[in-house]
């Protein structure tokens, strides 16, 4: 009869830990997601939606203004696809070597309260091709 009960123990054991595992990945699943969109969509989107967003668009040739006091930029993104979709973004931080009008990038962050402006906590450019392994046939 102690091989019954010692069997109970062990089932009731892999059920614990079989819900704990899961507890943890469903939890770390819907905390770490972030949401990847072009700026049209991300103009589509309700801004309580987009308070952690990952946006990606090019740079716009006007409206460049560095940050003061301290780095940073703020600039207009527009839609890759969408030349009339543009959004304003503050960003403060190192402004990458690359960073210029024209070029992509992909700002991590999240829209402010009012809905005008993407604060971005992250700002990475896509790297020019001139760094780009050339075909060498």
């Amino acid at each position: 009869m102690a091989t019954k009960g010692g069997k109970g123990i062990y089932i009731a054991a892999l059920v614990l830990f079989l819900g704990g595992v899961g507890y943890l990945v469903g939890s770390g699943v819907t905390k770490g997601s972030v949401y990847f969109l072009k700026v049209g969509e991300a103009l589509a989107t309700d801004s309580a939606q987009l308070q952690q967003a990952r946006l990606f668009g090019n740079v716009a040739e006007e409206g460049i203004e560095l940050l003061k006091p301290g780095p940073g930029v703020i600039f207009q993104l527009i839609d890759k696809d969408n030349p009339g979709g543009t959004l304003r973004v503050s960003y403060r931080g190192a402004v990458p070597d690359a960073f210029k009008a024209g070029a992509e990038v992909i700002v991590e962050g999240g829209l402010d309260s009012v809905g005008k402006t993407f604060t971005a906590t992250t700002l990475i450019t896509k790297c020019p091709s001139k760094y780009q392994k050339q075909n060498r046939g």
